[in-house]
């Protein structure tokens, strides 16, 4: 095998696993515990952080992302103390972009002033809805007013935020959604991100589903609110450079297009997915087993598996034609030593069709196809079958 590494940048994702509830449409790795002994999660996670830092020399450093669970649970020394140990361990970049997820409770937006202290300078908010009734159906803690509140300390404490709002759920109208979504617009914030209720397995909704208990919108209205949201953003200049991520020119998540750009990053904390040097890496995703790991061997990983040039290079693909950058199939066959990432014939037949357009060397998505984001590239993948590991979202 012979992968090659992708610059010398390197992006930090930090897994913080607790939350004070768990969200009936939540499959992330999350845990609701009594109490959480923060000074003993802070080691931990600094101990799997040097363990990563060791096997990753001379890189530099150009963001951090803390996700969940709920990170602004953390207490702010904690995240001081990651932030310190990783610019230490590796060179930040001039432009260190540091994110971390919070929810709009009234008590974790007191600890943002301390947060944007520690050095964090960018939030992103789960607001989920600007609609009551709709934040009860989702199970969240908060309420519209506190949302509201909670999202303007954060613009008076970070210099970047982001907020979620989840749309397409069951029985919402165009008319609901436009209106909604024109009111989050209104709030100026650089970056948004927009995602349609999915069902996931295992999950509350999953079982409340098969119960009979509500009914999801259907294909047709969710892909009309799609087209809407696409259209309301675009004309608000913060049009979408990811399928579910909107971002003014210069505020995208530089985190994330490490991720969907198929660069490196290390993955620390409970559950966490890493990227390094060709391998795929995993972490025990119960809190208890994964401090039990550190303490044990020194890191808290449970799996470490070298991806073959055919599977790197179908991540790729996948993970690239999300962005609206499209991909270079060229590139990435070269990158991972590869005849061909695509099928040629295959791509020729969605460009007439128009879901798929060439820009330069570049291939990319169209307003059609990515309604059919998942059809394209089963069609145009050069070697079958794909391969589908889920790795957490980040945003």
């Amino acid at each position: 095998m012979n992968i090659r590494v992708q610059g010398v940048d390197l992006a930090l994702y930090v897994h913080w696993p607790f939350c004070v509830s768990k969200c009936p449409y939540c499959d992330f790795n999350s845990h609701v515990r009594a109490s959480i002994d923060q000074d003993a999660w802070r080691d931990a996670l600094l101990a799997d952080l040097a363990h990563e830092a060791a096997l990753l020399p001379g890189r530099r450093l150009t963001s951090i992302f803390f996700g969940g669970g709920t990170p602004s649970l953390m207490e702010p020394a904690t995240a001081e103390a990651i932030i310190r140990a990783a610019t230490g361990h590796w060179a930040p970049a001039d432009d260190l972009e540091i994110t971390l997820e919070a929810n709009p409770s009234s008590v974790e937006a007191e600890r943002f002033a301390d947060l944007a202290a520690a050095g964090v300078n960018r939030v992103s908010l789960g607001l989920q809805s600007l609609d009551d009734d709709a934040l009860a159906f989702l199970g969240r803690a908060h309420s519209v007013g506190e949302s509201l509140q909670a999202l303007d300390i954060a613009q008076h404490s970070f210099k970047r935020v982001s907020f979620d709002l989840i749309y397409a759920l069951p029985g919402q109208t165009i008319a609901e959604w436009q209106a909604m979504l024109q009111r989050g617009l209104a709030f100026g914030t650089g970056h948004l991100s927009l995602y349609q209720l999915t069902i996931e397995p295992g999950t509350r909704f999953a079982t409340l589903l098969a119960a009979g208990k509500f009914t999801p919108l259907n294909a047709d209205a969710s892909a009309d609110l799609f087209e809407l949201t696409a259209a309301m953003t675009d004309a608000a200049g913060i049009p979408a450079y990811e399928i579910s991520n909107h971002a003014r020119a210069g505020q995208e998540s530089r985190h994330n297009l490490t991720y969907w750009r198929y660069g490196d990053y290390a993955g620390v904390g409970p559950g966490a997915h890493g990227r390094r040097l060709g391998l795929r890496t995993v972490r025990h995703r119960k809190p208890e087993n994964f401090t039990a790991a550190v303490a044990r061997n020194g890191h808290g990983m449970v799996e470490e598996e070298a991806l073959s040039p055919i599977e790197a290079a179908d991540e790729a693909l996948v993970m690239g034609l999300r962005l609206a950058e499209g991909i270079d199939p060229a590139a990435i066959a070269g990158r991972f030593g590869l005849a061909s990432v695509v099928d040629q014939r295959a791509v020729a037949r969605l460009v007439a069709s128009g879901h798929l357009e060439w820009v330069g060397s570049r291939l990319r998505t169209t307003a059609a196809g990515r309604l059919l984001l998942d059809h394209v590239l089963g069609a145009i993948a050069a070697v079958q079958p794909m391969l589908r590991r889920e790795v957490p979202a980040i945003a």
